[in-house]
């Protein structure tokens, strides 16, 4: 299967403190038109996501000095720059803390380096969409009771606080409102996100269905998304009643 490239310039940072995985990946992600750099320990990375500014992050969680989580805990404090989680832990406890705490998807060691270039493009899909800032104020606005969605800005408000989401808790929400109406089970949320047949797990899905709820949660909302057991998520009645 021929590696589509990617169209426009990225700068991808592969944070781990293996240098044969940083080389592989390096090497994986220039065959699909990805730039790249690299970061050995945790402090190592910071550094480098604040004086690069990459466009996507591969961090693994356990790493020297600062481990993973707490690295994205750190950038999640004042950036929304795609993160990709790499773990060796055979349970997901720490895959799932990641995506709570603000991660947009995860690969488990050892991995397939094809694998981790189809995560990473999935999400820079998604990221393309958002349009330049000056473009804001003819974005197309989808709004429901409290919530407020700016497709084109890729922001999300209630009663017209502004809630910090990262781009794939941003693509539920989205999906979710397209079709209020509508209960979508975790297949097809999957499905809306990235394509038919990849490889997600049903618990990353709801891992970030309870960030959503606690982001949103933080606000006053606490009807934002409805469960329907054994179904699915739909967008709740977000305050209309």
């Amino acid at each position: 299967m021929m590696m589509i490239p990617c169209p426009m310039p990225r700068t991808i940072l592969i944070a781990d403190d293996d240098p044969h995985i940083r080389q592989l990946l390096a090497f994986a992600l220039a065959k699909a038109g990805l730039d790249t750099i690299e970061a050995g320990d945790g402090d190592a990375t910071l550094a480098a996501a604040e004086t690069s500014a990459p466009d996507l992050i591969v961090l693994d969680i356990n790493m020297p000095r600062t481990d993973g989580i707490e690295v994205c805990r750190r950038l999640r404090a004042n950036s929304d720059v795609p993160i990709l989680f790499l773990s060796s832990r055979d349970d997901e406890l720490d895959r799932v803390l990641g995506i709570e705490l603000g991660a947009d998807d995860y690969v488990t060691k050892p991995f397939s380096p094809r694998e981790v270039v189809a995560r990473v493009m999935a999400i820079l899909r998604r990221v393309a969409a958002r349009p330049p800032l000056v473009a804001a104020a003819a974005a197309s606005v989808m709004r429901r009771g409290q919530l407020s969605l700016d497709t084109e800005g890729w922001q999300a408000s209630w009663a017209g606080q502004t809630v910090t989401l990262t781009v794939t808790e941003f693509s539920i929400l989205r999906t979710l409102a397209t079709m209020p109406s509508k209960v979508f089970g975790r297949d097809a949320i999957i499905d809306r996100l990235h394509g038919p047949g990849f490889a997600v797990t049903d618990r990353t899905i709801d891992s970030h269905i309870r960030n959503l709820r606690a982001k949103f949660a933080r606000v006053g909302a606490e009807d934002v998304i409805e469960t329907r057991a054994g179904i699915g998520y739909r967008l709740g009645t977000c305050g209309a009643g």
